[in-house]
């Protein structure tokens, strides 16, 4: 096994009858934080299960943490916590007896996991709360007490699904400096699935994006983000006089607007947007460089490959729709 590795798959392929959920998947994700992204029916929960050998292969192989999915799923799913995106705490209990719950399941001493859900709980905030019934607990106190759940055994691998789901701007703005505390200050890896590209942004360094069951692109975020620069300008006066003559200049314009997007072709480029303005009469008033977003840029990539998807600020204003990203019903999706 390669060191820095903590996921390795070769041809990994899941079936179910005639339909392919994950099609010969070779990914290589490294230590740290990676996200791990794709629409609704994209393979991402086929995935999870796969690698944690909670379902079996059709075809190809993979490690976690060294480990076989094959034939160790077991031991895998020791090493790792598991942070679901669904409801998996009783509201009966209270907080500190629920995370104890946890580690006790996985084989831990009871004394040892009830110190360790105090530890635990105090880390995602819940310190002064634990003794309180989940039923009586805010979404983000719930979420919070997940994550708890997961981290009661110190994994090297968290798996969060959907980490930030339904939280308020300062629960959200806490799960994401706790993740980041977990990957930066304990030195343990991160995997996490999330439909809102600002938060996978903030704590991750590396990405996964999956499409029909296909690896679609990976790699740093960072690489992926300075791939195509663009230079953003505010026109003023003839602002589509300016869009037309750019583009028969050969540049490839994005407008919304006042507000153009002009990928930077080479050093000549910033030459040739001035020139156009200057030909047809149209005012720049403003020229920088154009850093964009992971969600720009998920976006721009699903919608090449024929999704039908929304942003983050969609999903928030309107959080019931989050579930219903998904192919076009051409496609064999049921997106609206």
């Amino acid at each position: 096994m390669n060191d820095d590795l903590i996921i390795k798959t070769v041809d990994l392929t899941k079936s179910y009858g005639p339909h392919v959920a994950l099609n010969k998947l070779n990914l290589s994700v490294p230590k740290g934080a990676t996200g791990l992204l794709g629409p609704n029916g994209a393979g991402k929960s086929t995935f999870l299960k796969t690698i944690l050998g909670l379902i079996q292969a059709t075809e190809g192989d993979g490690t976690v943490l060294g480990l076989d999915i094959r034939t160790q799923g077991d031991l895998i799913r020791s090493r790792i916590g598991y942070m679901p995106e669904y409801d998996s705490l009783n509201p009966d209990m209270e907080a500190i007896y629920q995370v104890k719950y946890s580690g006790e399941l996985l084989g831990m001493n009871p004394i040892i996991a009830q110190a360790r859900a105090h530890e635990t709980l105090q880390y995602v905030g819940l310190g002064e709360q634990r003794y309180r019934t989940i039923g009586s607990y805010s979404t983000g106190m719930k979420q919070a007490t997940k994550l708890a759940c997961a981290l009661i055994h110190d994994p090297e691998l968290v798996i969060a699904d959907e980490p930030s789901n339904g939280l308020d701007a300062s629960a959200r703005k806490y799960m994401i400096e706790t993740l980041n505390n977990t990957v930066v200050t304990g030195k343990r890896s991160v995997l996490m699935a999330s439909h809102l590209m600002d938060d996978v942004e903030q704590v991750c360094d590396n990405f996964i994006l999956l499409h029909k069951g296909k690896l679609a692109a990976q790699g740093r975020i960072a690489d992926l983000k300075a791939f195509d620069r663009e230079i953003e300008i505010h026109v003023w006066g003839g602002a589509s006089r300016l869009a037309e003559a750019m583009e028969k200049a050969g540049l490839s314009v994005r407008r919304e607007g006042r507000v153009m997007r002009i990928l930077h072709q080479d050093e000549d480029t910033t030459h040739t947007i001035l020139k156009c303005a200057a030909d047809v009469g149209a005012q720049v008033r403003r020229m920088h460089e154009y850093e964009a977003s992971l969600e720009d840029l998920f976006l721009s990539i699903m919608e090449n490959l024929g999704y039908d998807v929304k942003s983050s600020d969609d999903l928030l204003a309107s959080p019931a729709q989050a579930r219903k990203v998904d192919a076009p019903e051409h496609m064999g999706g049921g997106a609206a």
